[in-house]
């Protein structure tokens, strides 16, 4: 039993050790006073506007909590009055400079944006421009296929005529050398 008291103890003793200086706001809506003790009656040393940071400094007694404010001021205030969120004072100046870094990443998206539009027109017209000169090229190298196709046909055909017209002129000889009259044989009287 004494064991479980003491774990028990120590966890929450370690929750309050944990707790002490962390970081707290004064409420935004109120304008407060910093107290010399732990309620009204004790001595006023000074006031913290609506919103500033102050360090809790995990002592409560009663209503009141134990703070140093800003000005390094050791005091008591009202616990219903701290918060643990961020007040309105230090979050309305990150969210506006959050703001204007995402609307200047905004403009500079659209600036990219607008920009590879008018690079993807650009390429989308280089592309039709070459697939016209590709289909160009596709029909004059058919035209040149065939020229040649024809070149090579008149070359073979030229060479066939040629060759005809060779043999019929050896033919014709042939035949008029066959009919051409012989010399006579050698003559037995020479010698």
């Amino acid at each position: 039993m004494l064991r479980l008291f003491f774990l028990v103890s120590m966890m929450f003793l370690s929750t309050n050790l944990l707790a002490a200086g962390q970081t707290r706001y004064i409420s935004d809506n109120v304008y407060l006073y910093l107290h010399g003790g732990p309620g009204t009656q004790y001595r006023i040393l000074g006031s913290i506007e609506a919103g500033k940071a102050v360090t809790y400094l995990n002592e409560t007694q009663g209503d009141f909590s134990k703070i140093v404010d800003h000005k390094n001021r050791e005091g008591w205030v009202l616990t219903k009055l701290l918060s643990a969120k961020k007040s309105i004072r230090y979050l309305v100046p990150e969210l506006q400079n959050k703001i204007k870094r995402l609307e200047t990443q905004l403009a500079e998206n659209q600036d990219n944006s607008a920009n590879t539009s008018r690079e993807l027109s650009s390429r989308k017209s280089q592309l039709s421009k070459l697939k016209r000169d590709y289909e160009q090229a596709i029909v004059e190298r058919d035209k040149a296929k065939a020229d040649l196709a024809k070149v090579i046909d008149n070359q073979q055909f030229t060479l066939w005529r040629e060759g005809g017209i060779i043999a019929l002129i050896g033919a014709i000889i042939g035949i008029i050398l066959v009919y051409l009259p012989r010399p006579g044989g050698r003559r037995k009287d020479r010698w």
